[in-house]
């Protein structure tokens, strides 16, 4: 196991190394206080925690393959080959230690009791949240003489630690079953989403080994494994980005750059590809800081600052040329900045953002020097970086002019010139209007007549919306497809853009259930992400959905929304169904519009959101990039943005 990023620990980890701060308290009642929600999100932060503490002996040293295996009934099984959780009795407690890491919250060698000087199991409660959100849960662990069990119900101590075995080797095996009347949404993990949270680990941490294997007996990837081991550590990871990206590198390898001091590392990779938006991963002790943080931050000033320097030091840029903006120097930039630091100030349990000073300034000192230096040696791909940031600059000031242009043509942000196919509502009070962008003239029509003229506003969009994906931000302004969007919404685009002066509540995109109108809809959201992603952040963007079938028996009618439902209601009811086919919302009248897809008290609404603005972003690109085949199947592939909900 390669180990250059590991810090140094205390070699004793036994008893004494575990510090207990308090009894566990509530983790059933508020669930979402520890592990964000009790949906899907939540169900596989349960296994993260539990893989955290595993990783956490991977960066002391003591561990090198992790196993991960999904069994029936929503069952998952952690085993790893560390030293093992203590078992000898926690002297402040009177219990047996690993009986307190599992039943008390805030417990866990993470305090400065020596067990670890890097962990990302900042607050000790994984391992106690996950017992108490369980059906049950066994833990299993050996110590290089004796394998030791013990078996938990609800958080609840049901055996006593008990010796079931001898054994030579070290580790610890933990066995949980999610409780359902916690998780009511699914108790069913998804592959895919484990796979790529493992992936990720695998790449922070080079050489270590971690296996996910599906033994679920009516699984469709039943017996499928993924073996996951990257000896490049995040040189691999930022490749593995680029790949996913369908970009093409600018230059001729990652650059790689690297350095400690006291008890804090950092290593960074980055190359800059041929993409016109940039692809920025950082981590601290492994763990995804979506939002960033102080070393993230030093890493765009930092790099943005050394370009500049090297560009008017070598002539590249004249005298008189003001710097590149940090925007035109970090277009199709890849990087991944992982720190380790034994002392992480993270703003709560999600540890989205980082608070270290210290090791902002560590990240600043290893650019500084080493990325000047690498730009010095390599004149080649320093001219590439740097004409790469003078197009993006170009473009930028283009699309400023193309901004000012378009405003002028369109009104953008005046309230009396309101595009012409808007059919605008009545209210003006922004927390309660919707609006609605509708596929076609026809359907328009219909949802204009039976909207509820009150609080819904209707557009109508004909034609081919320009792929934004594929087109640099000066090519979107005045777009004679996106325009009238950007003026109904009110609110601006791209940096200009504020959400105070967005006109409507609920934005949502109404098109057919077709391969037409996927494509809509993967273009529209596509729009709001590179250009308007606070509106995904904040809740405001949603995917109508209108049935697929009316099934009627007698004075009875039921809309459905798949074939599936459409067999098993027509089973339910018996003889005698009539099966209407709707053929499309243009089709729809202004009745059944209102009735299936508008009406508040029947309607069924998908919100988009970002929990992994990461994931967001490579999907997108992956859809919306050279590739077409994968566009027709948004809806179907697009679980990790939308959710079920009836509004």
């Amino acid at each position: 196991m390669s180990n250059e990023m590991n810090l140094p620990v205390t070699e004793n980890y036994d008893e004494s190394s575990i510090q207990v701060l308090e009894g566990l308290e509530a983790v059933r009642k508020r669930p979402g206080m520890y592990i964000g929600s009790t949906g899907e999100r939540g169900l596989h932060h349960l296994v993260y925690e539990i893989v955290d503490n595993s990783i956490d002996e991977a960066l002391a040293g003591y561990c090198d393959k992790i196993e991960v295996d999904i069994l029936d009934d929503g069952i998952i099984k952690v085993t790893d080959n560390g030293r093992g959780i203590p078992v000898g009795i926690n002297p402040q407690k009177g219990i047996p230690t690993v009986t307190v890491v599992f039943t008390i919250l805030h417990a866990g060698g993470k305090f400065g009791g020596g067990g670890y000087k890097v962990s990302g199991g900042l607050h000790g409660v994984g391992a106690s949240v996950v017992n108490a959100l369980s059906n049950w849960l066994e833990v299993e662990v050996k110590d290089g003489k004796h394998i030791y069990k013990q078996r938990y119900e609800k958080g609840n101590i049901v055996t006593d630690l008990e010796i079931i075995g001898d054994t030579n080797e070290t580790g610890t095996t933990v066995t949980f079953k999610p409780d359902p009347s916690i998780f009511t949404d699914t108790t069913t993990y998804d592959y895919d989403i484990l796979l790529n949270r493992l992936r990720e680990q695998a790449f922070l941490n080079a050489g270590i080994r971690i296996v996910l294997t599906d033994k679920r007996t009516e699984s469709e990837t039943l017996d499928k494994q993924d073996d996951l081991c990257f000896e490049g550590g995040i040189k691999s990871y930022v490749e593995y980005l680029l790949g996913g990206m369908k970009k093409e590198s600018l230059i001729n390898d990652v650059i790689y750059l690297s350095g400690s001091k006291n008890e804090e590392t950092a290593e960074i990779a980055l190359l800059w590809s041929t993409a016109y938006d940039n692809k920025i991963l950082s981590f601290a002790n492994t763990l995804h800081t979506i939002d960033g943080g102080t070393h993230e931050q030093a890493f765009r000033q930092t790099v943005t600052r050394v370009v500049n320097k090297y560009a008017h030091d070598f002539k590249k840029l004249k005298e008189s040329t003001d710097n590149l903006k940090g925007d035109d120097i970090m277009e199709g930039l890849v990087a991944v900045v992982s720190v380790k630091l034994s002392d992480a100030q993270f703003e709560s349990q999600t540890k989205a953002k980082l608070g270290n000073t210290s090791v902002g300034q560590l990240v600043r000192d290893i650019v500084n020097d080493q990325l000047y230096k690498f730009l010095e040696e390599n004149p080649n791909d320093s001219k590439i970086v740097i004409d790469k940031a003078i197009a993006a600059s170009n473009a930028r000031e283009a699309a400023q002019k193309a901004r000012e242009a378009s405003r002028n043509k369109s009104g953008i942000g005046n309230k009396t010139r309101m595009p012409e196919k808007l059919t605008d509502c009545i209210s003006n009070d922004p927390t309660k209007t919707e609006i609605y962008i509708v596929e076609g003239d026809s359907a328009g029509g219909s949802a204009v007549e039976g909207r509820n003229a009150t609080y819904q506003a209707i557009l109508p969009l004909w034609g081919k919306m320009l792929n934004v994906e594929k087109a640099r931000e000066d090519k979107v302004y005045g777009n004679d497809k996106l325009t009238p969007v950007i003026t109904a919404l009110g609110a601006g685009i791209g940096e200009n853009f504020d959400i105070e002066k967005l006109r409507y509540d609920k934005i949502v995109i109404m098109a057919d259930a077709d391969v037409d109108g996927s494509h809509i809809r993967t273009l529209l959201l596509t729009f709001f992400f590179r250009y308007m992603p606070q509106l995904i952040e904040t809740g405001h963007v949603y995917l109508a959905q209108p049935p697929l079938y009316r099934i009627s028996k007698g004075k009875q009618h039921f809309d459905v929304f798949t074939d599936e439902e459409k067999a098993a209601k027509v089973e339910e009811l018996g003889a005698g169904v009539d099966v209407q086919r709707y053929k499309g919302l243009g089709e729809m009248d202004p009745e059944q519009l209102w009735e299936t897809t508008l009406d508040p008290e029947r309607r069924t609404f998908l919100r988009v959101n970002m929990e992994d603005a990461a994931l967001a972003d490579e999907t997108f690109t992956i859809l919306m990039g050279e590739e077409v085949e994968p566009r027709r199947k948004f809806i179907e592939d697009n679980a990790i943005y939308a959710t079920d909900l009836d509004i």
